[in-house]
């Protein structure tokens, strides 16, 4: 399964082909996916993976897939950049407890994809 995520723009900001390891179209690993949450490399939660979409804790969409459903109107996706090698993947830490999610809303997260993978 490949997952392409854009941002509220439209503009492509990472991808996922192994249905694990989220990584920017540089290289970069930034994130990996377990269940329906999303985890740092050092086991921080940092969000919910549901529907296609990256939700924050306050039930916001970060980023969306195409044909994601749920949350806001999607924009018109840019063009995919091509994607760069990929880095080594560092070691999963021990992950934090899943927070309670919250109501998801139509509204994009005020959380910018940067902020919440801390690129």
């Amino acid at each position: 399964m490949s997952l392409d995520f854009f941002d509220s723009s439209g503009q492509p900001y990472a991808y996922c082909d192994d249905g694990d390891t989220i990584f920017t179209f540089g290289g970069a690993p930034i994130a990996f996916i377990d269940g329906d949450s999303i985890y740092s490399f050092s086991g921080a939660h940092l969000g919910f993976f549901e529907n296609g979409n990256i939700w924050d804790h306050r039930g916001g969409v970060v980023l969306f897939t195409q044909g994601s459903s749920g949350g806001p109107m999607k924009p018109l996706q840019a063009l995919k950049p091509l994607k760069g090698l990929k880095s080594l993947k560092p070691l999963k830490g021990l992950k934090s407890l899943k927070p309670l999610k919250a109501l998801k809303s139509m509204n994009w997260s005020s959380i910018s994809p940067q902020q919440l993978f801390e690129v």
